[in-house]
């Protein structure tokens, strides 16, 4: 997807009831749910859902000149959006969330992902038999936010530990929140809890790796 990803790191498959209840946030958080495998989701979550205001305009559909459309063909979506941008995005973020590993689904994507990471290891106490993906489908400042925020429920739900890629200098900002288990890779992963990603994302200057 073309915004920032966090990955939750698990020391143990979901079980079938873990399962369940991660299912069931999704579908509880989301204006627009898909389940394309179980564990694999592809949903609309409301920045306001996650408790954050998503502070555009009001006036965020505002007329455009037709010429603008381009070329779209005119079929009954667009007649009955004569005068708006179709195109434009939602309010409500679009987010793939996705359980991967073994007898899951991704075994590959999370075996490649999951490549020689000693220093990582060591921070979280065990090796990983899987991981959730929380991947946005944008890339706004509300986008990063959301994907943090989306993160720690789904923690509060599972478990495991979140595994989040740095920007230059952030190390310093993260080392001190509460919930950080450990800095690794030299300065680049921050591993931590729900609580850790809530204090960052409260952050001004808050800012994931896309």
């Amino acid at each position: 997807m073309s915004g920032p990803t966090l990955v939750i790191e698990l020391a143990e498959p979901l079980s079938p009831a873990v399962l369940r209840e991660f299912r069931a946030l999704m579908v509880e958080l989301s204006s627009r749910f898909d389940e394309k495998r179980p564990g694999f989701f592809d949903v609309n979550v409301p920045a306001e859902r996650l408790g954050v205001e998503d502070g555009r305009e009001e006036d965020w559909r505002k007329p455009f000149p037709l010429s603008l459309l381009g070329s779209a063909p005119a079929d009954e979506g667009l007649t009955a959006l004569v005068g708006f941008n179709p195109r434009r995005e939602d309010w409500h973020r679009p987010f793939h969330v996705y359980l991967m590993g073994p007898g899951v689904g991704d075994e590959t994507t999370f075996e490649a992902e999951h490549a020689d990471e000693p220093e990582v290891e060591a921070v979280l106490g065990f090796r990983p038999t899987h991981a959730v993906n929380v991947s946005a489908g944008c890339n706004r400042e509300i986008d990063h936010v959301a994907t943090a925020l989306l993160t720690a429920a789904v923690m509060d739900v599972i478990g495991g530990v979140a595994k989040a890629e740095l920007l230059d200098g952030q190390a310093a900002v993260v080392a001190g929140l509460p919930g950080v288990s450990g800095i690794a890779d030299d300065d680049w992963t921050a591993l931590g809890t729900a609580e850790f990603l809530r204090a960052w994302a409260e952050d001004p200057a808050f800012r994931l790796v896309k």
